[in-house]
């Protein structure tokens, strides 16, 4: 086949057969297809759209290009461990993964996490991750294995025989303005999640100003999209929709969030994070056959946290090293005249600034800040005195401090009373949770 002539049909408005997909997943993966050529058919797709069958063929495709994990036969003291995995579509301040997985391994499910990286304006586990001293992301298959049997959860990244050609498109994406697109979104996720063997999969499916789809209507259909590639590799899958107009917690940033997300597993942390994990959790535990497993008892007895602390040692992390820190600190502060309640904090902005600042990427090639971010220190519904902070912005290069508050520049507003629904000492932004997909 001819990749122009490819192009073209899509670009045109046509609908890719099966075969045509299959071709140029596989030419590009081989290098026979440039990157140059398959940046032009996503983004003919991005603009075109790809209708279900061509989305089930682009992921089935991407899951073909590799090997597929086999993780039947997972036992644990002579009983067989189900497994259950979850994944993010995005979002600002989105730490959840880091205390989820070691909380649904503590009620006794194996927790497969295959992970990414930053992906435009919003983080990335792996990075997050790689902030703790020693802590590897890749991992492999006969240690992942026994790793899920011994410690019951593994965040890693997908190994290179895994979906390697979803690996490659997720990068040229990153680069080339073509994030936003559904069948683009399901099918990268679903090759990945499909092909990593899980028995159960949450999709925890972000909607709002921070998340790829900005709209309910979008963000339920990628669900539906999703539950349904899911479902139709025989995969028991289901969505949730949550709110992502807000940052979740009060950290953006890698070793930032890696902190929050500890103090989560210690049965504190912000009540945003804490809600919205327990909520996936028990999603998790429920379309994995353990119903009656408690996960906001394991946040609280510390079951949690001990699987942590193995998580992480087993991949070479020390949990008792202290996180980087970022060698300059900028205070954002509220106008000398505006003193109120926060009515909104726009989780894109905030999210882009983080990314300025050092803990995304700007570029091919470019290397996060572990210490880079953005600490938040009034959330809407709480008060914020005349002159008093609003945000910390942390990074190792101070020159990016001008770029990064004229990113932030309208994503704060003050007005006297808080927005409707917002409970104000709990520092909320209202519903986490919008709507479950099955």
């Amino acid at each position: 086949m001819d990749p122009v002539a490819v192009i073209a049909r899509k670009r045109d408005g046509h609908e890719l057969t099966d075969a045509e997909i299959r071709w140029a997943v596989a030419a590009y993966t081989s290098g026979a297809f440039a990157d140059v050529q398959m940046a032009a058919l996503l983004m003919a797709i991005v603009l075109r759209g790809m209708s279900a069958a061509e989305t089930a063929s682009l992921e089935s495709a991407m899951r073909a290009s590799g090997t597929t994990a086999d993780l039947t036969g997972l036992r644990r003291g002579g009983a067989r461990l189900p497994t259950a995995d979850k994944h993010s579509t995005g979002g600002v301040g989105d730490k959840i993964t880091l205390p989820l997985a070691p909380l649904v391994a503590a009620c006794g499910a194996a927790v497969p996490q295959l992970s990414g990286r930053a992906l435009g304006h919003t983080g990335g586990t792996l990075d997050k991750l790689e902030s703790i001293p020693g802590w590897r992301a890749d991992v492999p298959m006969r240690a992942f294995r026994r790793q899920l049997e011994d410690v019951g959860a593994v965040v890693c990244a997908a190994g290179a025989d895994l979906a390697p050609a979803d690996r490659a498109m997720y990068a040229l994406r990153d680069i080339t303005g073509t994030v936003e697109s559904i069948p683009l979104i399901a099918a990268s996720i679903m090759s990945k999640k499909l092909a990593e063997g899980s028995e159960a999969l949450v999709l925890d499916v972000k909607v709002g100003s921070g998340a790829f789809m900005t709209d309910a209507g979008s963000a339920r259909e990628l669900a539906r999209t999703m539950v349904r590639l899911g479902t139709d590799a025989g995969v028991r899958t289901t969505a949730l929709l949550t709110a992502m107009d807000t940052p979740l917690g009060r950290t953006v940033g890698n070793a930032l969030e890696v902190a929050e997300a500890v103090e989560v597993l210690a049965g504190g942390g912000p009540p945003d994070v804490v809600e919205l994990t327990v909520a996936l959790a028990r999603e998790m535990l429920a379309t994995a056959g353990l119903d009656s497993a408690d996960p906001a008892a394991r946040l609280a007895d510390g079951a949690a946290m001990d699987r942590w602390r193995r998580m992480i040692s087993a991949q070479g992390g020390d949990p008792d090293a202290p996180l980087p820190a970022a060698r300059h600190v900028d205070t954002v502060r509220a106008e000398p005249g505006a003193a109120g309640v926060v009515t909104r904090l726009d989780a894109r902005a905030v999210g882009e600034a983080a990314r300025i600042l050092g803990a995304g990427r700007r570029g091919p090639g470019d290397r996060v800040q572990a210490g880079a971010g953005i600490e938040i220190h009034a959330r809407p519904g709480e008060r914020v005195a005349a002159g008093g902070r609003l945000l910390s912005l942390h990074t190792d290069a101070p020159e990016r401090f001008a770029a990064a508050r004229e990113a932030l520049a309208g994503a704060i507003d003050i007005g006297p009373r808080g927005p409707a629904g917002v409970d104000a000492g709990a520092g909320g932004a209202g519903p986490l949770v919008l709507g479950r997909v099955t």
